[in-house]
């Protein structure tokens, strides 16, 4: 699995009684960890036993010492050096559950930059006119830097100055090496990735919304009696707009799978009695997702794969972490219904 994540961060994950906006308050307990959506996906896909490289940018002082922590975790990184110094993300978790997450923009790149990073993709594609299945099995536990990654995952924000079609730039890198695209993402970079027909979009219901022109992108799901008609609604018009495979997540609810052949499915999630650390499920699902199509499984049992490992990694304390046994526990729950 090769995995796009061109948005690197330092997570710092705390603690608290009570989220008082406007008080001085100080956190019970504080995790320091590198983070970005595209992290969480390389480590899912390492607890999962999948081949998985990592690629973003790693700025200045800040990057070298990210880049460091994820090596250290074991996670395969292709680091692509860039200016500024790398973001910080605060996570907040209340004593109720309720998470509050603040996003740091990352650093200004240039269309150098980015360029740079689309070579350092395209060197770990498979060679054109090859085929990339048989490359992903024959490699399968073997140096992840060498090339011939069956999948291609893109996988959350992109740093300012990077081009809108960032990720539709990308998708159309994988198309021409004949290896599926999964894009993870919102806003303007999900909108332009429609056009180069992705295999997999996997936005949450806001996120999806939010594109179609009907929310504004930010508002929770949680368990809303119309998730399901209004996640069904988005699935189909995001196959409407280019999309191959669409599959949008409702929080606990469960998620719609559509598709540009063949029925639209409802697939709900697991109970889970506690949540430990919502934050990462949706990276988790894509890496599961995408672990599922790189061994050649159809896109629905992909998708049901996908939302028994969400379901899983929510019991974590900590975000993208991922018990496969207890994912695989989870996944006869996952009944998919014909929509």
């Amino acid at each position: 699995m090769l995995i796009a994540g061109p948005n690197l961060t330092l997570d710092r994950t705390g603690s608290i009684a009570e989220l008082r906006p406007g008080d001085v308050l100080r956190f019970e307990r504080v995790v320091v960890t590198p983070g970005g959506k595209g992290l969480n996906v390389a480590r899912t896909a390492r607890a999962l036993g999948a081949r998985a490289l990592l690629v973003g940018f790693v700025p200045g002082e800040t990057g070298r010492v990210g880049a460091a922590m994820i090596e250290r975790e074991g996670v395969a990184l292709r680091g692509v050096p860039c200016g500024g110094e790398l973001r910080s993300t605060a996570i907040v978790i209340e004593e109720g559950g309720r998470t509050t997450v603040l996003n740091e923009p990352g650093p200004r790149i240039d269309r150098a930059d980015w360029e740079a990073l689309e070579a350092a993709i395209t060197r770990s594609l498979p060679e054109k006119g090859s085929d990339p299945s048989r490359v992903a099995t024959t490699l399968k536990g073997s140096d992840p830097f060498r090339g011939g990654h069956g999948v291609l995952v893109c996988s959350g924000s992109v740093p300012p100055g990077s081009p809108d079609d960032a990720y539709a730039r990308l998708a159309a890198l994988a198309a021409a090496a004949g290896v599926p695209c999964v894009v993870d993402a919102a806003g303007v970079t999900l909108a332009r990735a429609l056009a180069a027909r992705p295999a997999v979009v996997c936005p949450n219901l806001a996120e999806a919304e939010a594109v179609l022109g009907d929310g504004a992108g930010s508002q929770p799901v949680l368990t809303a009696a119309d998730a399901r008609p209004r996640a069904l609604a988005a699935a189909a018009e995001l196959i409407a707009r280019g999309a191959r495979g669409a599959l949008v997540t409702a929080d606990a609810a469960g998620a719609a799978l559509a598709t540009a052949k063949g029925p639209a499915h409802w697939l709900p999630a697991p109970r889970i009695a506690e949540v430990r650390n919502p934050v990462g499920a949706g990276d988790v699902l894509a890496s599961a997702l995408a672990a599922a199509l790189e061994r050649g499984e159809p896109l629905l049992e992909s998708a049901r794969r996908g939302v028994a490992a969400a379901a899983a990694s929510v019991e974590s304390a900590t975000a993208g972490e991922l018990e496969p046994a207890r994912a695989a526990e989870l996944l006869p729950a996952v009944v998919a219904e014909r929509a």
